[in-house]
């Protein structure tokens, strides 16, 4: 008895237009078009992933040189006092402390000024 794979392949076209759901044209209707584009789009989705991570870093090191202005502080100089301190709070909360608790961001650059 032969197997047909029919059941299989509509399937295996539904699952791609399902996820090709939103795209334009051919994009939409096509299978080998769907699929490329879906397959493409999942790329540009795990790198995105990745993209995110560095441009949040960035975001908070921005943040801490704009907390930092006032105080005659560079951020390189900050970051190298928090580690002679040993003070071991990464730039993420780091920057959170800068924009929500002003006061508290300023008395931890006090106390890496005066260890440094």
């Amino acid at each position: 008895m032969r197997i047909k794979k029919g059941v299989t392949a509509r399937a295996r076209h539904k699952k791609i237009l399902k996820m090709a759901e939103g795209y334009r044209g051919a994009r939409r209707k096509l299978i080998k078009t769907a699929k490329e584009a879906v397959m493409h789009a999942g790329a540009y989705a795990f790198a995105g992933r990745k993209l995110r991570k560095r441009d949040m870093r960035t975001t908070w090191i921005s943040r801490l040189n704009g907390a930092l202005d006032g105080s005659n502080f560079s951020y390189s100089q900050f970051i190298g006092g928090l580690k002679k301190s040993k003070i071991e709070i990464d730039r993420k909360i780091l920057a959170d402390i800068a924009v929500s608790d002003p006061e508290s961001f300023k008395q931890i650059v006090e106390h890496v000024q005066k260890v440094g």
